[in-house]
């Protein structure tokens, strides 16, 4: 059985939520914030050419999170007493779903930017929006 080309401590957990609605969970090791795509492994990655090119243009977010089953019935709160990156921001995306958190680095020109998490318990470690997805951002 091939070997990862990186160590499990290096590997990201992410769910993939595309603009039609379908969320794929998988791991990548080559995300950038500056490409417009990038690779989606189903397991942990062995061999280079198993994972699925993922278009940034066709996703809402990507979201880094600590596992992939995460709690159903846990509602992230709306803290800011523990905000530790940048400014408050809500994000409504075209088809009406918002996401709150924080971001640091906010530019609409980008590709898209990171926002965090409000609630320190939150499934969610990091939010990657797709800013071309995104149809109002309120900074608080």
């Amino acid at each position: 059985m091939p070997s990862s080309p990186v160590s499990n401590d290096k590997l990201n957990r992410v769910v993939v939520a595309f603009l039609d609605g379908r969320r794929l969970k998988g791991y990548l090791f080559n995300f950038s914030a500056l490409k417009e795509n990038f690779r989606l492994f189903p397991s942990e990655p062995g061999d280079p050419k198993s994972g699925c090119e993922v278009c940034l243009k066709d996703l809402k977010a990507v979201f880094f999170v600590n596992d992939f089953l995460g709690n159903r019935d846990y509602k992230d709160t709306a803290r800011t007493d523990g905000v530790k990156h940048g400014r408050k921001i809500t994000v409504t995306f075209q088809d009406g779903e918002e996401l709150s958190g924080a971001t640091e680095a906010y530019n609409p020109q980008k590709l898209g930017f990171f926002m965090f998490p409000l609630d320190p318990n939150s499934n969610n470690l990091r939010i990657f929006v797709v800013n071309k997805n995104v149809s109002q951002v309120k900074m608080k």
